[in-house]
């Protein structure tokens, strides 16, 4: 870590996996068949989980690069430690999105993909972008990760044409809404919701047409009903759980998730504490019964993953940075003293999700659906 960037539990992980899961199957084999990371052996994992990982496309439909409030960080190179982070995570696909809004949103995101897109740039020996399925797969056989670009609402879109605008800009996914009300429609913590508004409609329109993802992970329940039902093809909740197993305003309904369903969308399991559970413990678990959940509910080929997390979690930001974003939301969200749930916290979460989909008696096939197969088919049909 450099020195603007103290060091943390964070740090001490960056250092850990140091030799990184680029080079996965050189993980050196211990007892009971598992596998340990050279420079972490507290975290072993079975050789089928390793192999699972290394063999899937890996796509996590919202994690955000790096969770921080520094404005200079974009422009920073990533150290060797930080570079094996993302190497190891055994994830290829980042759907690199934030949440952006207010009566400057256009400019905020115009910034934005600047920005970001000059972080990837800047870290190419990591990272590359992504405009087709095919840069996924690209991504992969160069042990790259993939970043697609994103902001977590619509209010960027001063016109119907904007859309078309930050398409070619490079943003291949957008929500409709970020947790309050817009032109478009409500947010999830909006006291009414009053579904979407002509515009809205118009907007949905124009993404389709521009072959850009519509995403309804934080809107009101009936505003995503509306936007699934407008839509002509499939469109995603990257990042939500089952309201059937935690009530919160944040999650999805049993209607919303068979709408979904019907339409061919693809719903991304999140790991965010009070999106999982209602009270503690809360851990990795818990996360997969929202998989069931939906599997159960759906198919298992609706189902996939959307951490809501950078690598590392929310719970090991700086300390004012942590209070400045719990702040900032409404009170319905309900924050813990924790966000991040147990076991999914670390670079190497990915892997202990696939060991407890593996001791749930998931076939390998299936697994790699949830890991990302899923995630890639709906891109596929959504990008062209």
């Amino acid at each position: 870590m450099t020195a603007s960037f103290p060091a943390t539990r964070r740090a001490f992980v960056a250092g850990a996996v140091r030799t990184a899961l680029s080079a996965t199957i050189a993980a050196p084999m211990i007892g009971r068949g598992a596998y340990a990371f050279a420079a972490a052996p507290a975290r072993s994992y079975s050789k089928r989980a390793v192999d699972l990982v290394a063999d899937s496309l890996v796509i996590d439909m919202l994690a955000p690069l790096k969770i921080t409030m520094a404005p200079d960080y974009i422009a920073h190179r990533l150290t060797d430690a930080e570079a094996a982070e993302f190497r190891a995570s055994g994830i290829t696909g980042f759907h690199n999105s934030f949440g952006l809004g207010g009566p400057d949103a256009r400019a905020q995101a115009m910034e934005y993909m600047a920005g970001w897109q000059g972080f990837v740039g800047r870290n190419g020996h990591v990272f590359s972008l992504v405009d087709t399925v095919d840069d996924l797969d690209s991504a992969k056989a160069m042990r790259k990760c993939a970043v697609i670009m994103g902001i977590q609402n619509a209010d960027q879109f001063d016109s119907v044409e904007d859309v078309a605008v930050f398409r070619r800009l490079g943003l291949r996914c957008a929500q409709l809404t970020y947790n309050s009300q817009n032109r478009i429609g409500s947010g999830s913590t909006d006291r009414v919701d009053g579904g979407v508004s002509d515009y809205g409609a118009a907007i949905i329109d124009a993404m389709e047409q521009a072959k850009m993802l519509i995403d309804v992970s934080h809107c009101g329940d009936r505003t995503t009903l509306d936007a699934i039902a407008l839509a002509k093809g499939p469109i995603a909740i990257t990042h939500s759980n089952a309201r059937a197993l935690v009530d919160h305003p944040r999650v999805k309904t049993d209607e919303a998730i068979k709408a979904l369903a019907a339409k061919g969308g693809v719903m991304g399991i999140t790991g965010v504490r009070m999106f999982v559970r209602a009270s503690d413990p809360t851990n990795v678990g818990h996360m997969a019964d929202h998989i069931d959940h939906v599997a159960k509910l759906v198919g298992i080929e609706h189902v996939g993953i959307g951490s809501d997390a950078d690598l590392n979690g929310y719970d090991d930001m700086a300390p004012e940075e942590y209070a400045a974003l719990k702040a900032s939301y409404k009170d319905s969200y309900a924050f813990r003293d924790k966000i991040d749930i147990d076991g999914f916290d670390h670079p190497l979460k990915v892997f202990d999700l696939t060991e407890e989909l593996i001791r749930r008696g998931y076939s390998n096939d299936n697994i790699r659906a949830v890991l990302g197969g899923n995630f890639r088919r709906l891109l596929a049909q959504v990008w062209g």
